[in-house]
């Protein structure tokens, strides 16, 4: 299957493309990193992924949030702010963040992130 731009990704979807900004300038500030966009998300990669923007509304009819957060540990984080929080391997955790304003990408967020970062290498 093709790939998308960024720029197709985030077409339509300004927020989507606020959060994506809000993101990619608190992952900064923990070194290198790449981006990859598919159809269905914008990965956060280093040696591998560890965070990934997707549009819920791409999939669901009646969304509760225009963007989700997925960030990949390797431990389970007990916070109610997570959406869902999914074990697909043995100490691979997915944490789902819905996001509905740019305020929720705080000191919290940005400390999982960089953990999920830190793990990648």
């Amino acid at each position: 299957m093709e790939g998308m731009t960024l720029e197709e990704f985030l077409a339509g979807h300004p927020f989507a493309a606020a959060v994506f900004q809000r993101t990619c300038s608190i992952v900064a500030a923990f070194g290198p990193f790449t981006v990859r966009v598919s159809r269905s998300q914008i990965a956060f990669r280093r040696s591998r992924g560890f965070a990934y923007l997707w549009l819920p509304g791409r999939y669901l009819a009646k969304p509760d949030a225009e963007v989700v957060l997925s960030i990949a540990l390797d431990r389970q984080v007990d916070s109610a702010r997570f959406k869902e929080v999914v074990n697909p391997a043995p100490g691979h955790w997915m944490h789902h963040l819905e996001i509905h304003d740019l305020a929720d990408l705080d000191d919290e967020v940005a400390a999982w992130l960089r953990e999920a970062a830190e793990t990648a290498n």
